[in-house]
C-alpha cells in the first residue's frame, strides 16, 4: 500500500530499505483518490522506533493512508530531537479542528501511576472524549488501552506480582469476527507491563466485548461500539528485537527484572529472538484498516460522528 508520509520522515527510508512502499507528500498530491487519514498520538519515549514500527504493520493493504502524527502540549518528550517533533508532529489543539478515518494511540512508561497522576492526564482525557466522534475507529495500545478503558468504562487497572514480559499465546474468543479473519486458532503478542486489566470487570460491562484472552497473559483485546474502539493490552507492533533492548537496558538497573519469556531461541538470551508474532501482527492491523476503518468511515470525512 502506498503510505503517504510527511516529507523526509526517517522512517521514509528506513522502511524503503525493507521494500515497503512509501510515498511523501510531494507524490501523493499527484493521485487524484481521497486517502484514508489515520492519526497517531505517539506517547512511547522512542518516538522514530515506534512511527517505523507503525508505519510498517500500515503498510500492508493496497489502500492509500495519509499518517498525521499528534503530540502533547502538556509533555515535552525527552528522547526525541525538538526538530524532530517540530517537523513532524503536531499539536492536539491544531489536529482538533480536523477529522480521521483511523486513530492509534500507543502506551507509554507510565503505568505504575495512578491515572490522575499523569502530568497530561487532563489533555489525554479531551483527546479520548474528542476521538469519540472525530475519528471512525480508534486503536489503542498498552497503557493506552488501560487508560481508555478506565476513562470511557470505568475499568481499573491492578499491579502485577513482577512484569509481564515476553511473548505469550493468546486464543481469538469470536473468530468470525473480521478483525481475526485469516488468523489462527491461537496467536502470539509481546508484552512488556507491570499493571493488568481483569477479565471479570470486562465481562460485568454490558459496553464492553472480550474478543481475545491468553491463559497466562490475562486479557489481550476489547472490543467496543461494534470496533469503533479496540483495546489491545499488548504490543503486536514491536520489531523483533524491542524486548532484548529493554531486558539488556534494563538488566542491573533493576533488581525486578527477569529474562523476557517464550523469546530467544532456546530461551538464551545470547541466541537471537525467535519471532512469533508478525505474520498476525500484519493481519490485525491490516483487517482493522480494511473492515473497521475503509469500509465504515464516509466517504465525507466531515459526516464521522
Amino acid at each position: 500500500m502506498p503510505l503517504r508520509l510527511p516529507d523526509r520522515l526517517p522512517a521514509i527510508e528506513l522502511l524503503k530499505k525493507e521494500n515497503i512502499f512509501v510515498m511523501d507528500n510531494s507524490r501523493a498530491t499527484t493521485q487524484d483518490i481521497r486517502p484514508l487519514k489515520i492519526v497517531i498520538l505517539n506517547l512511547m519515549p522512542l518516538k522514530i522506533t515506534t512511527e517505523t514500527d507503525l508505519v510498517r504493520l500500515l503498510s500492508n493493504t493496497p489502500l492509500q493512508l495519509e499518517i498525521n502524527f499528534m503530540k502533547l502540549k502538556s509533555h515535552t518528550p525527552k528522547n526525541t530531537p525538538i526538530e524532530h517533533m517540530m517537523m513532524f508532529y503536531k499539536d492536539f489543539d491544531t489536529l482538533a479542528k480536523e477529522k480521521f478515518d483511523g486513530m492509534i494511540i500507543t502506551g507509554a512508561p507510565v503505568e505504575t501511576m495512578n491515572f490522575e497522576d499523569v502530568e497530561y492526564w487532563d489533555e489525554i482525557s479531551r483527546i479520548f472524549a474528542w476521538a469519540r466522534n472525530h475519528v471512525t475507529s480508534t486503536m489503542y495500545i498498552c497503557w493506552a488501552a488501560q487508560a481508555g478503558l478506565y476513562y470511557h468504562y470505568g475499568i481499573p487497572k491492578y499491579p502485577l506480582p513482577k512484569k509481564m514480559f515476553g511473548i505469550f499465546r493468546q486464543y481469538p474468543l469470536d473468530p468470525q469476527l473480521p478483525i481475526f479473519r485469516g488468523f489462527d486458532d491461537m496467536f502470539y503478542m509481546p508484552q512488556s507491563r507491570h499493571t493488568e486489566i481483569h477479565r471479570e470487570d470486562i465481562l460485568a460491562n454490558k459496553d464492553l466485548t472480550l474478543i481475545s484472552e491468553s491463559k497466562d497473559s490475562g486479557v489481550s483485546i476489547v472490543m467496543a461500539r461494534n470496533g469503533r474502539e479496540f483495546f489491545v493490552t499488548g504490543h503486536l507492533e514491536y520489531a523483533p528485537y524491542t524486548l532484548d533492548k529493554e531486558y539488556k537496558r534494563d538488566m542491573g538497573k533493576r533488581d525486578d527484572v527477569e529474562m523476557p519469556v517464550n523469546y530467544y531461541r532456546d530461551d538464551n538470551p545470547a541466541n537471537p529472538p525467535l519471532v512469533t508474532w508478525r505474520a498476525h501482527a500484519n493481519l490485525l492491523f491490516s483487517n482493522w484498516i480494511n473492515y473497521y476503518v475503509y469500509q465504515e468511515t464516509p466517504y465525507d470525512i466531515n459526516k464521522i460522528e
